[in-house]
């Protein structure tokens, strides 16, 4: 009997958590998932507001539920995708929105779901990001109290298993999860001199804005999901 082909490699680049998850979804697919995760996330120890002064709590990132305290479980939260919001469950969060989208869309389900004015809504973000939410919902007449609970911070160095993968030159797929994690694939490989090395490889894009950060990476082609969620990511690999 001839011996099995090898799985077809994919590239992770998402960081912790949901690296780890995406990796076992890979390989219940019958892909091998090669783990590399390209940032990092520092979480920071803010004085928040009591409770008791909000309305709800607002996350566009998953990254941000482990700042938010356990005097919180009993607000409404209103995540920006299931993940997310899977997330909040299963940190204590009882009462637990999707918006299933982008951020645009949870400014959406907050005005459809909460009357103007009152008592502030937290908006736990990570560092430089949330702010355009902010100002959507405030012209909506919404109080937002805009809090920097995390920051991703970019490796310096592309991690030997990606680098490993590249220079094996097999055909196989690259996910990108955000702009900040393309951008920074971008960076290493170059530096790494492993840019031409992407031409059978396949990229599989949450949206159009991370596709176009390494667009001019000599990519076997380019691929792009049609929600932004992880379950239409790995949709793309059965192309």
């Amino acid at each position: 009997m001839p011996p099995l082909p090898a799985a077809m490699p994919v590239l992770v680049t998402r960081p912790a958590p949901g690296g780890a998850e995406t990796a076992r979804h890979l390989a219940a697919r019958g892909f091998a998932p090669v783990l590399a995760p390209l940032l990092t996330v520092q979480t920071y120890a803010r004085q928040l507001p009591a409770p008791e002064a909000l309305r709800a709590v607002l996350v566009a990132s998953r990254q941000a539920i482990p700042a938010l305290p356990a005097l919180y479980h009993g607000l409404p939260l209103y995540a920006v995708g299931d993940a997310t919001a899977a997330a909040a469950r299963a940190a204590g969060f009882r009462t637990v929105h999707s918006a299933q989208g982008r951020a645009e869309d949870l400014a959406r389900l907050v005005g459809a779901e909460l009357p103007p004015g009152g008592a502030p809504l937290l908006l736990a973000t990570g560092l430089n990001q949330g702010e355009r939410l902010k100002k959507i919902l405030q012209i909506s007449g919404f109080k937002i109290i805009r809090e920097e609970v995390y920051a991703a911070h970019s490796v310096t160095s592309l991690p030997e298993d990606a680098a490993q993968m590249l220079r094996q030159g097999r055909g196989g797929w690259v996910l990108l999860f955000s702009r900040e994690t393309a951008l920074c694939l971008n960076r290493l490989v170059r530096a790494a001199g492993l840019a031409e090395n992407f031409t059978r490889l396949r990229l599989a894009a949450i949206s159009a804005p991370v596709a176009e950060a390494v667009q001019d990476l000599p990519w076997a082609r380019i691929h792009v999901a049609m929600d932004p969620n992880e379950k239409a990511v790995l949709a793309l690999l059965n192309d």
